[in-house]
């Protein structure tokens, strides 16, 4: 079925046994949230809660809740648009595989979006209190609107080439926001801060539109990273299966004429006001910020509109399954993108930017296997001029070409091949006072901190231990070694509390003399809970890598630096305790957990899931 509206869609999942109805009233402070995240972790139905608590609408959530469920939403189109993708980035691979290809030209070309004289779908009016206000942490700022469709376009222009589709955070009240202002979050590198910055030099407020619903296909089209040159909008119809229609309003900035709902504004010229905080992928609080304000002017709904929304937090959540819906149509075209890297994997466990495992290939000189990283660290850094990639804090790449090199989706295997590899003495690569994140707290600023290159090519050169024995005391204030992994020892240390915390940890590691029984691990991480992060590799890699930044907080036994170039003789030592200045950790409302268990004892359908 090719879906048009989030009524739609619901109505197809029910009848396929892929959607529960929820009709007795539910809490949209708080509890729907709770009940939400419980359903996904048990790989639960999507859900249609009919009772929000003070809400005149119907919201949808765990819509794209597993792998399963979001190819059977996209089942009619989705192999079309992948080989749409691969011929736009690659043209002559169509002339190599005519068969296969043929068809993938002709779907841009039906599938622009169209003009509509009218909305025959957006009729009714209303004011943004009567959305739904949806909070999902106790600490949140407000309501936000978690699956926005954000439209903007370059100031004067009336041409479809020139709009941008994102998804970009909007806080429908709380903090400062009057009667008609939103919060209009959005991230260094997105499209919409282009139109912005024209705007702000013309003197002009921009034009914003945020949708919420219609097709599936706008909602995955609005976080798809597209090669250049191919608009979201075309991105979107192909999925969708019709071209996407658009309603002028004599305004040079259309609107989605099949939206759920349409909240029509602009952003006032030279007024900030803050935003937040708000639990993110990360799975720590975005902290409150001045960012720019919407002013509304009209908010319209479907007769018959449903709220679609999901809940964001620390991975995996619903959102996990977007980066696995890209990775499957972008991978095959990566190589044309990135030549020489045959595989990225944003690694979801670590809160996506945090953390990148490549596989990229040494082809300089392949007459002499070269026993130490050259084309790999050029490789290095196209990935990290690369649109969202750029944001990467920590890359790990190894030689593709070496023999059992795992794929970057192997994480446990990847560290394993790396780390036997890795020489600390030339193999750490950083980027100092630069940009990351915009919700990585680990740097001295927002949107500033610091990256790290870690590369690894050539043969083996170590054995890795795979238990606990080192035949030495460990330095003081550590304490309840673990293995993480291979070759991975986390131990327990004494609690962050200033800079003095961080230099007594980098004098300990000065001190730790080079035959020290430590340094048979290549790879050591102090952390709060040593028992936790190395319980399993989601919560090493998410414990490791998003509480840590590259410049401050790694060193090593045996350090030095010559010509400026940092490395290590014994094990690199990574400082991945909480500090004072990162953002709080989200963690479940007591009272909210204990109403929804008495929701699962009541042996209804829901509480098979909760």
């Amino acid at each position: 079925m090719r879906y048009r509206s989030t009524r739609q869609l619901v109505d197809d999942l029910r009848k396929n046994g892929r959607l529960l109805d929820i009709d007795d009233t539910v809490d949209g402070h708080l509890e729907l949230a709770e009940i939400h995240r419980r359903v996904y972790r048990s790989g639960g139905p999507a859900l249609l809660f009919n009772q929000v608590q003070g809400c005149s609408f119907p919201v949808a959530t765990n819509l794209f809740g597993t792998i399963e469920r979001a190819r059977f939403i996209f089942r009619h189109a989705f192999e079309s648009v992948r080989l749409a993708i691969r011929w736009k980035t690659d043209p002559a691979s169509a002339l190599k595989t005519p068969m296969q290809l043929w068809r993938a030209p002709l779907i841009g070309l039906h599938m622009r979006p169209k003009f509509t004289g009218r909305s025959r779908h957006l009729t009714k009016e209303c004011q943004l209190s009567d959305l739904p206000h949806i909070t999902c942490w106790p600490k949140d700022g407000g309501p936000f609107v978690t699956l926005p469709q954000v439209m903007s376009c370059a100031p004067d222009s009336r041409s479809l080439a020139s709009i941008n589709l994102g998804m970009y955070r909007v806080q429908l009240a709380g903090n400062d926001y009057g009667e008609h202002e939103c919060g209009l979050h959005y991230q260094i590198h997105r499209g919409i801060g282009i139109h912005h910055a024209q705007a702000m030099e013309l003197h002009q407020s921009l034009p914003v539109n945020v949708t919420v619903g219609g097709t599936p296909a706008m909602t995955l089209a609005a976080v798809m990273p597209l090669p250049e040159g191919m608009s979201e909008l075309t991105f979107a119809g192909a999925l969708a299966g019709h071209r996407i229609p658009l309603y002028r309003q004599g305004q040079s900035l259309p609107l989605y004429a099949d939206a759920d709902f349409a909240i029509v504004g602009h952003v006032v010229p030279g007024l900030l006001k803050p935003e937040g905080p708000f639990g993110d992928h990360l799975g720590y609080y975005a902290k409150t910020h001045d960012f720019p304000v919407l002013h509304v002017s009209h908010v319209y709904h479907r007769p018959d509109a449903v709220w679609p929304m999901t809940v964001v937090g620390r991975p995996p959540q619903e959102d996990t399954t977007f980066g696995e819906l890209i990775h499957e149509l972008t991978e095959p075209v990566l190589p044309t993108v990135l030549p020489g890297v045959k595989q990225v994997n944003a690694v979801d466990a670590a809160g996506v930017h945090p953390l990148l495992l490549a596989v990229g290939s040494e082809r300089y000189t392949p007459y002499d296997k070269p026993g130490r990283p050259q084309e790999l660290l050029t490789q290095a850094s196209a990935i990290l001029g690369q649109g969202q990639l750029s944001l990467a804090k920590y890359l790990w790449i190894i030689d593709g070409g070496q023999p059992a090199a795992p794929a970057a989706s192997q994480i446990a295997e990847f560290f394993e091949f790396a780390l036997s590899r890795i020489d600390w003495r030339r193999d750490l690569h950083f980027q100092t006072r630069t940009t990351i994140d915009t919700l990585d707290y680990t740097g001295d600023g927002l949107n500033q901190g610091s990256k790290l290159v870690i590369a690894a090519g050539g043969q083996p050169i170590r054995q890795l231990p795979r238990s606990v024995s080192f035949g030495s005391e460990l330095p003081d204030q550590w304490s309840r070694p673990e293995l993480a992994l291979p070759g991975v020892l986390v131990v327990q240390g004494s609690s962050y509390v200033s800079a003095d915390s961080q230099a007594q940890f980098r004098t300990l590691c000065d001190r730790l003399p080079s035959e020290h029984g430590l340094n048979q691990y290549p790879l050591i991480v102090l952390v709060d809970d040593s028992n936790f992060a190395a319980r399993n590799i989601s919560n090493f890699v998410w414990s490791t890598f998003t509480r840590s930044n590259p410049a401050a907080d790694v060193y090593g036994i045996g350090s030095f630096i010559e010509n400026k170039h940092f490395g290590c003789t014994g094990s690199l030592v990574i400082d991945a305790r909480k500090k004072p200045h990162h953002a709080p950790e989200l963690i479940d409302d007591p009272l909210v957990s204990a109403k929804v268990d008495a929701r699962a004892a009541r042996q209804d359908e829901l509480a098979r899931f909760l």
